[in-house]
C-alpha cells in the first residue's frame, strides 16, 4: 500500500533559491545512490552515522557544485529510515539538477508530507506529534509556534497515553470478569472505576475547552470593528495596521465590504476586519456589505462596537455576543470633544475606550485590553493546548463515551456493556496519538504538509 512502500524518496527540505538548500533521500537505497554522484575523502558507504562529509556531486565527470553531506543510518534518522541530507548551493538550476541526478539513479520525488510519514510509521514520533512538525512550518506567531512545539515534544502526546493506559487496564479487569460470570466477581473496583472515569472526564473537558484559545492563537485572533457609517472604523483599521489599508473619508458608507488585516501583537496574530456600517438601506451593494458584516460579527472573538463621540449617549445596535465572544465599546473622536468626556452609562454595561483613530489617544490602552482578553501566557509556558479540529472533535466523542461509561457504572450495567462503553473512549483518543487510525485519515493529514 501507499503508506508502507520501501522506495527511496528524495526532495528538497528546504526553499530552492536561496544561498543554501538541503536536499534529503531517504530509503534503504539512499547511501548507494548518493555514493554514485557524489565524490568525497571516502565513499559514504564507510560512513559512520550523524557524520558530515564535504566533496563534490559530479555528473559523468562534470562538477554539479560542491557540497556538504549529512550520513544517518537507520534507525537514528529523522525517517527512521538511512537518510541522506545534501546541503548545495539554493541556484534553482542546481537543485533540479541534483534532483535529476538522484531520481535516474532510482529514487522517486517524495509526496507531500512523506518523509514525516514515514517518520510516523516507523514509531520515531506518533500522529500528534507527525502534526504539531506542519504546524510549527506554518506558525506564523510566536504563540502558534509556542503550541505546536509542546505538542511536537510529546507533552500532549504523554497525558493522553497515561490516560489510555489507565483504561486498558481497568478494562482489562472487566473483561476478565466476564470469564468468571457465574461465580459473580468483580476484579475491577467500581469505586476505583468510577474516581478514574471522572478524572479523565476532567482532563478530556480540560482539554477541549482549550481549543476556542488555540484554535484562535493558530489562525489569528479574529477582531471586528463594527458601527454605524462615518464612526471611524476605517481609520482605527489603519492605525493597526500601521499603514493606510482602507479607504477613508467623510462621506458614509465608503466602505461597502470587509477589509481584513493581520499584525502580529506580542507574539500572537491579530485578524482585524473593517466592517460596512450598520444601518438601514435599500442600496442593493451597501445590503450586501452589511450581510458581510454580520457574518464577521458570528466568526469574530472580539468585537468592537465604535460610536461616535457625539452620539456616545445613544444605544448600541441590538447585538448579543455569545459566550465565545468580547464586546467592546469603543468611542471615537474624541479628539474633537471640547473638555473632558461625560461618561456614558453603557459604560458601565460594556467596557467602554474613549479614543481618537485619527491621532492614535487611547488606542494604547484597547491594545492592552487585547492582551489581556488573549492571555497567550499559558502557550508561552507550555501547557498543553488543543489547536486541531481533528483532536477537538475526538475529545469531544471521547466525553460523550466516558459520560455514556459513568452513566452504566452508576446504573449497575453488566460488565460487558460497561466494558464497551470504555473502549469507545480509548478508541477516540487513540485517534488523536494514532495508535488507532486508517490509510484514509494518514493521507487526509499528511497531504496537508
Amino acid at each position: 500500500m501507499i503508506f508502507h512502500d520501501t522506495e527511496t524518496i528524495v526532495a528538497p527540505a528546504t526553499a530552492v533559491g536561496g544561498a543554501l538548500c538541503v536536499i534529503r533521500i531517504s530509503g534503504k537505497e539512499a547511501i548507494a545512490i548518493c555514493d554514485n554522484i557524489f565524490q568525497g575523502r571516502k565513499p559514504l558507504s564507510e560512513a559512520k552515522t550523524a557524520t558530515l562529509h564535504y566533496g563534490n556531486i559530479v555528473d559523468g565527470g562534470v562538477v554539479v557544485d560542491d557540497v556538504v553531506v549529512s550520513v544517518f543510518r537507520a534507525p537514528h534518522s529523522y525517517t527512521g529510515e538511512d537518510s541522506i541530507e545534501i546541503s548545495a548551493h539554493g541556484s534553482r538550476y542546481i537543485v533540479n539538477k541534483i534532483l535529476s541526478l538522484i531520481t535516474h539513479q532510482g529514487a522517486r520525488i517524495a509526496e507531500a508530507g512523506e518523509f514525516t510519514r514515514r517518520a510516523f510509521l516507523a514509531g520515531r514520533m506518533d500522529l500528534s506529534q507527525a502534526e504539531a512538525v506542519a504546524d510549527i512550518i506554518a506558525s506564523s506567531s510566536q504563540a502558534a509556534h509556542a503550541i505546536a512545539s509542546t505538542q511536537m515534544r510529546g507533552a500532549y502526546s504523554d497525558e493522553l497515553r497515561a490516560l489510555r493506559e489507565e483504561l486498558i487496564r481497568i478494562t482489562s479487569l472487566l473483561e476478565l470478569e466476564l470469564d468468571f460470570s457465574e461465580e459473580d466477581v468483580e476484579f475491577a473496583n467500581r469505586d476505583e472505576l468510577r474516581n478514574l472515569l471522572n478524572t479523565i472526564l476532567n482532563k478530556v473537558n480540560s482539554l477541549a475547552n482549550s481549543f476556542s484559545l488555540g484554535n484562535a492563537l493558530k489562525e489569528g485572533i479574529m477582531v471586528a470593528i463594527a458601527g454605524r457609517p462615518n464612526v471611524g472604523k476605517s481609520t482605527l483599521l489603519n492605525r493597526l495596521a500601521g499603514e493606510d489599508r482602507a479607504m477613508v473619508s467623510d462621506i458614509a458608507g465608503t466602505t461597502r465590504d470587509t477589509i481584513e488585516i493581520t499584525t502580529n501583537i506580542d507574539g500572537v496574530t491579530y485578524r482585524f476586519i473593517d466592517t460596512a456600517g450598520m444601518h438601514s438601506t435599500n442600496d442593493r451593494l451597501e445590503q450586501m456589505g452589511i450581510e458581510r458584516t454580520e457574518q464577521a460579527l458570528r466568526k469574530a472573538r472580539i468585537i468592537l462596537w465604535m460610536q461616535d463621540c457625539n452620539e456616545c449617549h445613544s444605544s448600541m445596535e441590538d447585538f448579543s455576543p455569545t459566550p465565545n465572544q468580547t464586546l467592546l465599546r469603543v468611542v471615537n473622536k474624541i479628539d474633537l470633544m471640547e473638555g473632558h468626556h461625560t461618561p456614558s452609562a453603557q459604560d458601565e454595561l460594556v467596557p467602554t475606550f474613549y479614543i481618537s483613530a485619527k491621532s492614535g489617544e487611547g488606542v494604547d490602552k484597547l491594545i492592552e485590553e487585547f492582551k489581556s482578553l488573549t492571555n497567550a501566557s499559558s502557550a508561552y509556558e507550555g501547557e498543553v493546548i488543543v489547536s486541531s479540529q481533528r483532536h477537538y472533535d475526538a475529545l469531544i466523542q471521547s466525553r460523550t463515551a466516558l459520560q455514556s461509561a459513568l452513566n452504566a457504572l452508576n446504573a449497575g450495567i453488566s460488565s460487558d456493556l460497561l466494558s464497551e462503553d470504555i473502549r469507545q473512549v480509548m478508541h477516540h483518543i487513540g485517534t488523536i496519538t494514532g495508535e488507532i487510525t486508517s490509510d484514509d485519515i494518514l493521507k487526509s493529514i499528511f497531504s496537508k504538509f
